[in-house]
């Protein structure tokens, strides 16, 4: 491992402190001959990535979790960083509120979506097609990008509309002439041309399909030097791109990729990006690969252009290349995703997304070092069911989190923790029974394949009883979502440990066997909870998330 260079970018509206660590990257420095690919060991997915002057952003899926697809922001295609997401609450639907067992939205939401910015009019446009229905548009207008090479001075993000259509795994092209375009679909792609404001249909037309009636999804749609394409790939391992000189068509089509190896083992095939360009011309396409139980996660490769105007992945050999000299030069860096957030600030750090529309009435940041207070949302032995549980990606291949808690404010039938959260669960945490503090490590907490509860958990570990009085507790998921999804029967695992001090850690329980199914789509993530049994009023203050590779 190499040390990380400390970066902070300060802002006193952002709840946001990361200290140093350790990466298992290549370090943070501007002018290293190469990088190493994966660039970002970090479940997101359905890449959609632009440049803005200086300023690469990537856009990706996130279902039911809000707020609703992140933004990150590089400016070298190789390190990221989250700054906002396009979707501040997720309008789409009650069953977003987490409202009961039977009244929520596992696996729905926000799939492959689109993010593109008009330089005319200083706004970005966020557009997703939701449950195969309407498409939504959100807008961040007022930016200051187009003045400031690129960086947003202000995401003040809006809901501009819906269009009637399901545009599925959109991706959105604005033309030299400030026309805009929407590929989209699945199996036959179609393009339509939106209205002036982007919420209103003036045309659409099919433009593909494959001859040998492959299915094909993912559309980003381009124009480059005077030529219309369409990337589309073909689930879970080939990318396609179609040619033309309209959008209209005819389109050609040629294979970029198909079942390439990817730059670590055990994981799937690179696909479904998009290309984007440097200043200096220079062109690369951002893919992810399948690398659960850790989720979906960035690749990045160059592309040369044939004389004809095809694109071309560079290779090492017939595979993904595990190193590529770095896209861009530059002293201008982003915050690691790594480090302790102290929750500090006015507002929580873009890193973090509640399960489901968080109940804003029972969480604040406190402010100074009070940190952030969770109280209990919702009556339930489910914590499936439970509202306000708060979820952080997870650094891959292997990395710990750890939540300092204050557990002094508990009442009776109260349950709070630290979870490594997806369709099969567990935690670490506190169960307070009458005025006895008792700690546990839970299993078996389980969703069946239409995504409803099938187990609440079992206790499959008791700590000692903790001390009358005792107020912070650390409590610590040790992950491994080192790649398993394929060509390996590994059992992939995480361990739970808690401290009284902060300093010696205890196991507590056994080793928890990580799913690496794909169906969930999302890969294992850290969370804190706090939910009631019996009544609400109980609550926890959450003074620090620590997350360090390991």
């Amino acid at each position: 491992m190499v040390v990380q260079e400390l970066n902070h970018l300060t802002d006193a509206t952002i709840s946001h402190q990361r200290v140093q660590v350790k990466s298992s990257a290549t370090m943070h420095s501007p002018f290293l001959n190469n990088f190493n690919n994966p660039v970002l060991w970090e479940d997101y997915p359905d890449v959609d990535v632009i440049r803005v002057g200086d300023v690469f952003y990537y856009s990706s899926s996130t279902f039911a979790f809000s707020p609703g697809a992140p933004v990150l922001k590089s400016y070298d295609l190789v390190y990221w960083s989250p700054v906002t997401h396009s979707v501040p609450t997720l309008n789409f639907g009650s069953k977003y509120n987490l409202n009961s067992a039977t009244d929520r939205a596992y696996v729905k939401g926000i799939w492959a979506s689109t993010l593109q910015y008009r330089k005319s009019n200083d706004m970005f446009y966020w557009m997703g097609c939701v449950e195969s229905s309407k498409t939504f548009v959100w807008i961040a207008s007022n930016t200051g990008a187009a003045r400031n090479n690129g960086e947003v001075a202000n995401w003040n993000w809006t809901a501009q509309g819906t269009l009637p259509r399901c545009y599925y795994d959109c991706g959105l092209l604005i033309d030299d002439d400030d026309t805009m375009y929407i590929a989209y679909g699945n199996s036959k792609i179609m393009v339509a041309q939106l209205s002036a404001d982007g919420t209103k249909e003036v045309k659409s037309q099919q433009v593909f399909a494959a001859q040998d009636n492959s299915y094909i999804e993912g559309s980003r749609m381009y124009k480059i030097k005077g030529d219309y394409y369409i990337f589309v790939t073909k689930p879970a391992s080939a990318e396609w791109v179609l040619k033309s000189k309209s959008p209209w068509g005819p389109f050609e089509s040629r294979i970029l990729v198909d079942s390439i190896a990817g730059p670590i083992p055990n994981a799937g095939f690179a696909h479904q990006g998009g290309v984007v360009d440097t200043k200096d011309g220079k062109w690369y396409y951002v893919g992810f690969m399948d690398a659960y139980p850790g989720g979906r996660i960035p690749v990045v490769a160059p592309l040369t252009w044939s004389s004809d105007g095809w694109p071309q992945l560079v290779k090492d050999g017939n595979s993904w290349g595990k190193s590529y000299p770095m896209p861009v030069e530059t002293t201008k860096k982003v915050p690691p995703v790594v480090g302790t957030d102290n929750f500090e600030g006015a507002v929580l750090s873009p890193e973090w997304e509640w399960n489901h529309n968080p109940d804003n009435s029972k969480w604040k940041l406190v402010g100074g070092s009070g940190g952030l207070l969770l109280q209990t949302a919702t009556v339930t032995n489910d914590l499936f069911t439970a509202r306000n549980t708060l979820t952080h990606r997870i650094i891959g291949p292997k990395s710990s989190g750890t939540f300092r808690i204050d557990i002094s404010q508990m009442k009776d039938g109260d349950r709070a923790g630290t979870v490594l959260f997806r369709d099969v669960a567990a935690y670490i945490g506190i169960h307070k029974e009458g005025s006895s503090s008792k700690l546990v490590m839970v299993n078996n907490l389980n969703l069946d394949s239409n995504w409803k509860t099938v187990s609440t958990g079992t206790v499959a570990a008791t700590g000692p009883t903790l001390p009358s009085g005792t107020t912070d507790l650390w409590l610590r998921i040790q992950a491994d979502i080192t790649p398993a999804f394929s060509g390996t029967n590994a059992q992939r695992t995480a361990t739970f440990w808690y401290s009284t001090d902060g300093s010696k850690y205890t196991q507590l329980g056994p080793a928890f066997t990580l799913t690496k199914t794909w169906q969930f789509f999302t890969g294992y993530r850290y969370g804190v909870f706090n939910h009631a049994t019996k009544s609400l009023g109980g609550e926890i203050r959450v003074k620090s998330f620590t997350m360090q590779p390991q």
